[in-house]
């Protein structure tokens, strides 16, 4: 499932991002890119330690917990802290499918990357090219959001960032560890959540509303890998 969730972050909480990152220290993106990622990895990325890095991936963390629909679409266990990226000058970065385990740096905690969440940090036309490309059973998407807008799709999926022919591309990326690891369970819960919410506010107290929530939360059981 792909997923759009628009203004996760207000345009003054983007305008602050903005300006730590452009004043941020970069390294060669491809630090933390394995032997074949290196070989089609051409980008900047704040280091790990970054302390500009962490206070805006707090920043974010705080903004998905407090979306319904984040958690929704990806019933979190675990979540990576955010990376950022740069693109600029031509940077790219290939067809990869990302690495299924990462470990939260400082810790032995791994996080399963079930789902991948990028957010935008700069508006479409402060750039050229630069478009997200994902490949899935839901097709081919180009992707390209107005800066504080997130996309989440399969961790799974063949994907790539177009070459940024003009300007410079800012966006943050990370990984979900989610209590069910199947994206098609994922998604059967997700419109049925969904399906519930719309409901509920059509027909409050209607007792269909009981029975329908309790094979969400059975579903759920069943499938969940807490």
């Amino acid at each position: 499932m792909m997923l759009r969730i628009p203004a996760l972050l207000s345009p003054d909480e983007v305008r602050q991002c903005r300006q730590a990152l452009e004043q941020a220290p970069w390294q060669d993106g491809r630090a933390t890119a394995g032997p074949l990622a290196a070989q089609v990895k051409a980008n900047l990325q704040l280091p790990l330690d970054s302390q500009a890095g962490q206070a805006i991936g707090n920043l974010i963390l705080d903004r998905l917990g407090a979306s319904a629909l984040f958690m929704s679409a990806t019933l979190p266990l675990k979540v990576l802290p955010p990376r950022f990226n740069r693109y600029e000058g031509g940077g790219t970065y290939g067809n990869h499918i990302d690495n299924a385990i990462f470990t939260i740096p400082g810790t032995a905690i791994k996080v399963r990357s079930d789902v991948s969440t990028t957010v935008f940090l700069s508006e479409p036309d402060e750039y050229e090219g630069g478009e997200l490309v994902v490949e899935d059973t839901f097709g081919h998407q180009s992707v390209k959001l107005a800066a504080g807008d997130a996309i989440v799709y399969p961790g799974t999926s063949l994907h790539r960032v177009n070459p940024v022919t003009r300007g410079t591309r800012y966006a943050s990326f990370f990984w979900t560890h989610s209590l069910v690891a199947s994206d098609e369970q994922r998604r059967i819960l997700f419109d049925l959540d969904q399906q519930i919410q719309q409901l509920t506010l059509r027909h409050p107290g209607d007792p269909a509303l009981s029975a329908l929530s309790g094979t969400y939360h059975n579903l759920l059981r069943m499938w969940s890998q807490a």
